[in-house]
């Protein structure tokens, strides 16, 4: 990779997926690409674009990874949804940085990968809850 931020989005991405539950990684890694969109539309309400820039593509590295990483054998059709919409939030959030718009456009998006955080968080505790718990033989004399 030619820019460090986007290599350095990598590493998180790499190191979180491997060092958490999978469902648990895509809730924290969506966090981290709607934290650097924020970032990035800080620093350029504040004119300071090349650092806008490093935020937006570390965003976008994040949700290239989350499309990379997707099982389309065992997703089917889910695989292939999500893939077009982490493409398509990259394709947007290009599209709007330094725009006009920018707040209204970054907006949209950053409440899109909320939703998708939240429907992903939502998943893992349903998961989790319906898991039966480890029983204590302790007590079973």
């Amino acid at each position: 990779m030619h820019n460090p931020m986007a290599y350095m989005a990598n590493q998180a991405y790499r190191g979180t997926a491997t060092t958490v539950p999978p469902l648990k990684a895509v809730s924290m890694l969506l966090g981290g690409t709607i934290i650097s969109l924020q970032r990035s539309l800080a620093a350029q309400e504040a004119r300071r674009f090349e650092e806008g820039h490093e935020h937006l593509m570390k965003a976008t590295a994040i949700l290239r990874g989350l499309s990379h990483n997707l099982d389309f054998a065992k997703g089917g059709d889910v695989a292939e949804r999500l893939f077009q919409t982490y493409n398509a939030m990259i394709l947007a959030s290009h599209r709007a940085f330094g725009r006009p718009h920018a707040r209204q456009n970054f907006g949209r998006i950053i409440a899109g990968l909320t939703e998708l955080r939240e429907a992903w968080e939502f998943v893992d505790t349903t998961v989790r809850s319906s898991k039966p718990g480890p029983t204590d033989s302790a007590r079973r004399g």
